[in-house]
């Protein structure tokens, strides 16, 4: 395996966990995907038709702005990417983010936490925002990971 960058975007603090866990079994540098615009708990309240992380997954070509352009995709032959599952796919901030930089001929590992749905369709929601790139569902990290179980899974991949 080449050289590895955990990047994650999470929106209540659950992925972050998951995603450090993640680079230190990998043996990865990590890349925090922050919006622009920060989320509020409104903003999450997914009950609320008009609360903005529905409107912006209503809309699947909303693209959320990201606050910086700073992940050096270049640098990395393998790039684990993480978010929590909305509404059975990933978050479009993530697409801007796959968007917004080269991933031709990189391997993209997905990630996720998941309140109890799998990827759903996650690796097809984002395969068009990185041409070029290997995209791969990886793995739903909930509840408490440890880096030894984690290890094992990357060394497996």
């Amino acid at each position: 395996m080449g050289k590895k960058l955990v990047a994650y975007f999470s929106a209540s603090g659950t992925t972050a966990k998951a995603a450090k866990t993640l680079a230190e079994a990998a043996d990865a540098d990590i890349y925090e995907i922050k919006p622009a615009v920060p989320y509020t708990k409104a903003d999450l309240n997914w009950m609320d038709k008009k609360a903005r992380s529905t409107v912006e997954m209503n809309d699947k070509s909303f693209r959320p702005a990201i606050a910086d352009r700073d992940a050096h995709i270049e640098n990395y032959d393998i790039i684990f990417v993480g978010f929590p599952i909305w509404w059975y796919i990933a978050p479009t901030i993530i697409n801007t983010f796959l968007e917004s930089y080269d991933f031709s001929g990189k391997t993209v590992i997905l990630f996720a936490t998941s309140g109890g749905s799998g990827f759903g369709q996650a690796v097809a929601g984002l395969q068009n925002s990185a041409p070029g790139a290997v995209i791969r569902e990886g793995k739903i990290l909930n509840g408490r990971q440890t880096v030894q179980s984690l290890k094992t899974w990357v060394d497996s991949l």
